[in-house]
């Protein structure tokens, strides 16, 4: 997946007045916005092949079942403004590079691109990056639409989605070194309703993805690694010692289980268990994830099962070194599953 572009002119008229867009040698009509945030714009857009080409199909580096059968994807542009942001984009490349498997969203394509600067003669960038499309949303956007009609997932839905994202995990997890996705929640989660199964899950955004484990030796390494996660891992969803970093600490994947037990919570309940304190007079979200404070809503009629809750506890324990691995953890829901879908 190369960075090479031709016809430039013609990709900012289009990109800016909707019309094609060329990825490398391969060229995409823009059908729609999706989504914002930040410097980043999320479109819907269609391949136009011409009669007998084979447009991204004959990628051999991209999986066949990632090729849409409607030629539709979704492409994220990111307009870059400094040499940080640069870097940024590019490590979020070569990481999703790394991954290959079904519940990681897979990165088909990127390019990135020089545009005119401002006056002062400084070089800006944008990139172009192409994902399979996935229309149903992310698990924020159902559980929004589902806590607006009082609605639940069935304990068994619970499990099976919760699973996926294991599933996705384990394989960060499982390089040599270990890589930490960083920002685990309900937002970057994509689900796909399928007939007479449960829901697709597929893990998202690895512009937060870095090699798991750090030594901390200092004060400096300490705040600097807190001054990151601040700006890298969302808050109701990061690991206590992201908030707090010890002087001398060992940090690893574990972090990622953390942010692992507040997205089963939010699947079952809409939310972090984290949220209610910063609705709160006087509540502190931090004190709240340092001191694992939990507060259990009413959920569905009849509830869910106590070992839902305990599964949480356990994944929630504010030491990293008492909190399980991801083995761990898919062992237990495998268990978990078998009990409540016999």
């Amino acid at each position: 997946m190369g960075c090479s572009f031709s016809g430039l002119n013609a990709f900012y008229d289009a990109v800016n007045g909707g019309g094609d867009v060329w990825i490398n040698e391969n060229r995409f009509r823009i059908v729609r916005q999706l989504g914002e945030g930040g410097f980043a714009y999320v479109f819907l857009v269609k391949e136009v092949v011409a009669d007998g080409a084979a447009g991204l199909a004959r990628n051999k580096s991209i999986d066949p079942s990632h090729i849409s059968d409607h030629g539709t994807y979704a492409m994220k542009k990111v307009i870059i403004q400094t040499e940080e942001q640069l870097e940024l984009v590019k490590q979020e490349i070569r990481v999703s590079s790394l991954f290959n498997h079904p519940n990681l969203l897979p990165l088909l394509d990127h390019v990135v691109i020089p545009v005119k600067g401002t006056q002062d003669g400084s070089r800006k960038h944008e990139a172009y990056l192409l994902f399979p499309v996935h229309l149903d949303g992310t698990l924020l956007d159902i559980a929004k639409v589902m806590q607006s009609k009082k609605e639940f997932f069935t304990t068994t839905t619970v499990l099976q989605i919760f699973r996926q994202l294991c599933a996705g995990l384990k394989h960060m997890h499982s390089f040599d070194p270990p890589y930490a996705h960083n920002d685990v929640k309900p937002g970057n989660v994509l689900i796909t309703h399928r007939k007479g199964q449960p829901p697709g899950a597929i893990l998202m955004d690895f512009g937060s993805a870095r090699p798991a484990r750090k030594e901390i030796r200092s004060r400096s390494e300490a705040l600097q690694l807190q001054d990151w996660a601040s700006e890298h891992c969302s808050a109701p969803f990061r690991a206590p010692e992201l908030w707090d970093c010890p002087s001398h600490a060992d940090i690893d994947e574990r972090t990622d289980i953390w942010s692992l037990g507040c997205t089963l919570y939010a699947i079952m309940y809409g939310a972090s268990p984290f949220e209610y304190a910063i609705g709160e007079s006087g509540g502190s979200l931090q004190l709240a994830v340092m001191n694992a404070q939990i507060k259990w809503p009413s959920g569905p009629d009849p509830p869910y099962p106590e070992s839902l809750h305990q599964f949480i506890v356990w994944m929630l324990q504010p030491q990293p070194a008492v909190r399980p691995k991801i083995d761990d953890i898919i062992v237990h829901v495998d268990k978990l599953i078998s009990k409540y879908s016999s």
